[in-house]
């Protein structure tokens, strides 16, 4: 009997690079490398900027933001409740396969606050208030329907309606290069000209039967990005159930490991899958990156010990494909400064202070190339 085939959490870590464009820079157009990453996590909107400078060749910041103002890309809630900056046609195929989720998450937060409010009657307030066409602030939004619902207070209300029960994006300047802008919304459809695709009536919401198209192109999507994985990995990433019915659909068409730890991974065929001594190259990653947050289990890129760091925000460096450091920017002088995480060897600090000073230099417009890596931990 064959057994299971085990990936060292080296060889993990390697295919994650690779899936995630950060072994070797990639020669695609930036609208491409956000369709493959399923979206780049972008609460903090200049952060996708440094994810796309670190995973393409020759990435030139005016691109993403032309992508933003020409309605390729959008800034909007999904997965996890995050604002994502994602690919228009992604966003129009998977919200309503979201829908719920988004919701119950905004009522884990304001479900004493909300209790009552019909969310239906609610949602076509919303969008009877956004009939006019004009993009609304949270607040602007909240105060239009307060009167009829006066006891949640505006911020329930707000984040209901932004996040929750309307398919809402942020729109530019926000998130154009270099550029400070408060919150607009509007309606998808109102942005993008169209409706967002409906779920078929058997829509697969439950997990033990029925066919989950949506489901399952979303799993394969998240295979082709973050795979190898497991099941509890779909399911951190994307804030749905884990989409059991959508995998259970397509095991027929997928191949299955084991980690060290025993959990099952899922993967497609022919997905790369480097040989676990491929060289990797020093690389910056923004806050709330991608190939840090994409798993329940992080240790195939982070130590468990340094977890703490992908959820509060932190800037991280990868030395051999690892995280071994944090890294910031000096506002007064563009200066990039790293603090490692353990010491680095001389050849690690080279490199590290190499790609730094490319980096001030694309982040200041070419005005810095400064770096400054501290000593070691």
């Amino acid at each position: 009997m064959s057994r299971t085939p085990v990936l060292s959490t080296r060889a993990l870590n390697r295919a994650t690079l690779a899936r995630q464009l950060l072994l070797d820079r990639a020669d695609v157009p930036p609208l491409d490398a956000v369709a493959h990453l399923c979206g780049l996590q972008a609460q903090e909107p200049q952060e996708p900027f440094t994810g796309l400078w670190s995973r393409l060749r020759g990435f030139q910041a005016a691109e993403l933001s032309g992508l933003l103002m020409d309605r390729h890309v959008v800034r909007t809630h999904l997965m996890r409740r995050t604002v994502h900056l994602v690919a228009a046609e992604d966003v129009l195929a998977w919200r309503a396969r979201h829908n719920a989720m988004l919701r119950q998450r905004v009522l884990g937060v304001y479900r004493r606050e909300l209790e009552g409010v019909d969310l239906d009657e609610l949602a076509a307030a919303g969008r009877a208030v956004l009939a006019d066409g004009e993009p609304r602030s949270m607040a602007e939004l909240a105060r239009a329907v307060a009167d009829r619902w006066p006891e949640p207070g505006k911020r329930p209300l707000g984040e209901m309606l932004v996040a929750g029960v309307l398919a809402m994006v942020q729109l530019p300047p926000r998130g154009v290069w270099r550029t400070k802008a408060g919150v607009r919304n509007a309606l998808v459809s109102d942005w993008l000209g169209r409706e967002v695709d409906p779920l078929p009536t058997d829509d697969g919401s439950d997990p033990d039967g029925g066919s989950d198209p949506v489901g399952q192109a979303l799993v394969r999507r998240y295979l082709a990005a973050y795979g190898p994985a497991a099941t509890a990995d779909v399911r951190a990433w994307s804030g749905l159930a884990g989409l059991p019915g959508a995998v259970a659909a397509l095991r027929g068409e997928l191949v299955t490991f084991r980690d060290e730890r025993g959990r099952e991974l899922l993967d497609l065929p022919d997905a790369p899958r480097p040989d676990p001594d491929t060289p990797a190259p020093v690389r910056f990653l923004p806050a709330f990156d991608n190939a840090v947050l994409g798993y329940d289990d992080r240790t195939r890129i982070i130590d468990d010990a340094d977890r703490g760091l992908s959820v509060t925000g932190a800037r991280i460096v990868l030395v051999d494909g690892r995280t071994a450091g944090t890294w910031d920017v000096e506002a007064e002088t563009g200066t990039v400064t790293v603090v490692p995480l353990r010491s680095f060897s001389r050849a690690d600090r080279d490199a590290v202070a190499e790609e730094g000073r490319e980096l001030a230099a694309f982040l200041s417009d070419g005005e810095s190339g400064r770096v400054r890596v501290a000593a070691s931990a």
